[in-house]
């Protein structure tokens, strides 16, 4: 019988340094060992059994590879190196093909690990180049699955158990290992050749050169079988990267998308769809993996998620993508009037733009705005590496930040400023509370303690259960978890006791405790100290820092801010942030007003990500919306003003830092008058207040 692609096959068996069996490359451990024959298919005969050792970097073997193969790193040492070993490789299978008088061949392995999972990372974090037949491969599991229906499936399958369903009768401690999996293999083949059988090999798994850009729209399905989401890439990586990380592996085309943050910028998440569940499997056994020193988590994730990140309903976008296989450059910081003539020009002759003006793609607001950011098109890699290399040269009188960027990134980009609102409204009205009588210390007193070194799973009765009896301390809501940039546990939390010496008690106690196989540092700490940190300063051996957060002096106009503290506890808001020092006696300003957030028991400010604002300005943090009734109620009981439905209240982001509040006056020159019942929600320093009450009664934030 003869295959439609090739009419031989290359029988190949190989062991790596590390696990074996079905773990076969999830360790990220070398290649040490090949072994193939040549099979003609049209004859029958074989050509002769090569067993090749290869040297690897790293001659550690594992304690199942020592016994399963018998190798040891002494003879292993004097082998040759993965380059030349497949240099030999080519070179013996032409020879046997030659002697017997075939010209081309396919590959044949026991499943898809030693390709897929093996040689194609390795031979990629080594730069070296796979001949083309490592691209195109039978998996015997599969050619057997479907010559005996009624056989074990597939992933199921091993060398032995498809020998013992034939009822061949090798010995494999008669041979050397590798030696006897590729005289199975072969004689399996012949069972399947055979004239009862007449198997036919004529649908090879194939693996893609190369990773296809292309876009992605929201109506498309995608399957939550195919999508695993990587987390820990370096910021600056590509989709290529990527690609590359995963390189064996058959990404669909347009399937990564690299996750931004709120900001815009990559937080060093990736959703990557695959051509199958198969390969998404695959996928998942790289966990942990490297990326140059760093180790990718990866982990499943859902086509919805996919959609959100890489779909998009532009149809400028979608004529922008599709131009396939372009690389796609992103400019940040472009002047406002910035031309495709000024952008053509500023990147030259020497990166030509594929399609010219075609090729650009300014991202602009809903109104037409320009927002600073475009995307490029280059034909190809050489182009788009001379581009980057203008990464901060001047354009007008700004420097200009250039990066790779990928086509999900284009649509991120495009579906997050296309769908800012021009003038953003307030969510339904919520119900203020007045807040309770407990409130965060503000002193220079050392009645509180830091913890340092926290479990990242650990919650607030762990934190309980650390301080033992120390716990009836505590003051009532006295703990305050800390989260990072992500909004995830950054390892600290502040405590306040009830007096200095019961702090001081804690912290020789507990200093160095272990909590959950970590040790915990516990310092002791006032509340001005604590205050710092949980709003982004930084406290250390060098001293305090203060939060930047408290250094532009427009904040110090606001008396209160909405903080969300752990297990749902209300704050005094004005404890984040310093009293506005006014001559009047602030007995008269209206009771301070304070939100219940949506789930609440399971949220924590960001502090270190979020500005401290008034609580008539919420966040990105949702809110419980209050029915109209409630409202009313409220407003009665606490004789507090509640905003009207419509909202009236504008954040305005990207102000010079020397804008004062005449500029933005005369900025929002000609807009009606907000009432003056705002005033009683935003407390305002007198002299705020007197310009905010001039003809233009307005608020801005």
């Amino acid at each position: 019988m003869t295959a439609s692609h090739s009419d031989s096959l290359v029988v190949l068996f190989g062991a790596t340094a590390g696990a074996y069996g079905a773990k076969l490359g999830s360790d990220e451990r070398e290649l040490i060992l090949l072994v193939w024959q040549v099979v003609d298919l049209h004859s029958k005969k074989v050509g002769t059994l090569h067993k090749s050792l290869v040297k690897a970097d790293n001659l550690d073997l594992s304690d199942q590879c020592r016994e399963v193969s018998a190798l040891t790193p002494e003879g292993l040492s004097k082998a040759e190196p993965l380059d030349r070993v497949l240099q030999q490789f080519s070179q013996l299978v032409s020879s046997d093909l030659k002697v017997l008088g075939r010209s081309s061949y396919t590959l044949c392995s026991d499943g898809q690990l030693l390709i897929r999972q093996v040689l194609h990372p390795e031979t990629s974090k080594k730069n070296l180049l796979l001949s083309d037949c490592f691209y195109s491969f039978y998996d015997l599991r599969k050619e057997f699955r479907s010559c005996y229906p009624s056989s074990a499936a597939g992933k199921d399958q091993t060398i032995k158990t498809m020998a013992e369903y034939l009822g061949l009768g090798t010995d494999e401690a008669e041979e050397d290992f590798g030696v006897w999996q590729v005289k199975t293999m072969v004689a399996i083949i012949f069972s399947m050749l055979s004239e009862g059988c007449n198997h036919v090999f004529t649908e090879p798994e194939t693996v893609k050169h190369k990773y296809e850009t292309g876009p992605c729209s929201k109506s498309e399905t995608v399957d939550s079988e195919t999508v695993i989401r990587a987390r820990g890439l370096p910021w600056q990586s590509s989709d290529q990267d990527i690609a590359r990380f995963f390189k064996g592996l058959n990404i669909a085309k347009g399937g990564v998308a690299l996750c931004l943050n709120s900001q815009g910028r990559r937080n060093g998440e990736a959703l990557v769809r695959f051509v199958s569940s198969e390969q998404r499997d695959l996928a998942l056994e790289r966990h942990k993996h490297h990326m140059g020193s760093r180790y990718i988590e990866v982990y499943k994730a859902t086509g919805e998620e996919f959609l959100k990140i890489a779909g998009g309903t532009s149809n400028e976008v979608a004529q922008f993508l599709s131009k396939e296989n372009q690389v796609i450059i992103r400019m940040r910081g472009l002047p406002f009037t910035a031309t495709q003539e000024d952008v053509l020009g500023f990147l030259g002759p020497e990166c030509p733009v594929t399609g010219g003006k075609e090729g650009l793609l300014f991202v602009k607001y809903p109104d037409g705005r320009p927002t600073g950011d475009a995307f490029v098109l280059f034909s190809c890699e050489e182009y788009a590496q001379s581009a980057l290399k203008k990464h901060k040269e001047i354009l007008g009188k700004r420097y200009i930040e250039l990066f790779r960027s990928t086509a999900a990134e284009v649509q991120q980009v495009l579906n997050r400023y296309m769908s800012t609102p021009l003038i953003p409204t307030l969510p339904t009205p919520i119900i203020p509370v007045i807040p309770p009588p407990y409130a965060i210390a503000t002193g220079s007193v050392r009645d509180c303690v830091r913890l340092r070194g926290l479990p990242y799973t650990a919650g607030i009765d762990d934190i309980l259960e650390f301080m033992g009896d120390a716990t009836g301390d505590i003051k009532p809501h006295g703990v305050h978890m800390v989260l990072n940039q992500q909004g995830r546990p950054s390892g600290d939390a502040f405590i306040q006791m009830k007096s200095a010496d019961k702090a001081f008690m804690v912290a020789q106690k507990c200093h160095k405790k272990m909590m959950k196989d970590r040790y915990v540092e516990v310092f002791q700490c006032s509340g001005e100290e604590m205050n710092f940190v949980l709003m982004g300063g930084t406290l250390n051996r060098s001293g305090l820092s203060p939060p930047p957060c408290l250094s532009p002096p427009a904040y110090a106009a606001f008396q209160t801010a909405a903080v969300i503290p752990a297990e749902a506890a209300l704050y005094q808001p004005q404890a984040l942030l310093p009293t506005t020092r006014t001559p009047q006696a602030s007995a008269a300003a209206p009771p301070a007003v304070t939100y219940y957030p949506a789930q609440a028991a399971q949220l924590y400010m960001n502090y270190t990500a979020y500005y401290p604002s008034p609580p008539v300005s919420p966040t990105t943090v949702g809110y419980i919306a209050a029915p109209p009734g409630a409202v009313a109620a409220a407003a009665t009981a606490t004789h507090t003003p509640i905003l009207p439905q419509p909202g009236a209240l504008v954040r305005m982001q990207g102000l010079p830092y020397n804008t004062g509040m005449k500029e933005i006056l005369s900025f929002f020159q000609g807009y009606q008058y907000a009432p003056d019942d705002y005033n009683g929600l935003i407390q305002l320093s007198d002299q705020a207040r007197s310009v905010l009450q001039a003809p233009k009664e307005w608020v801005c934030l």
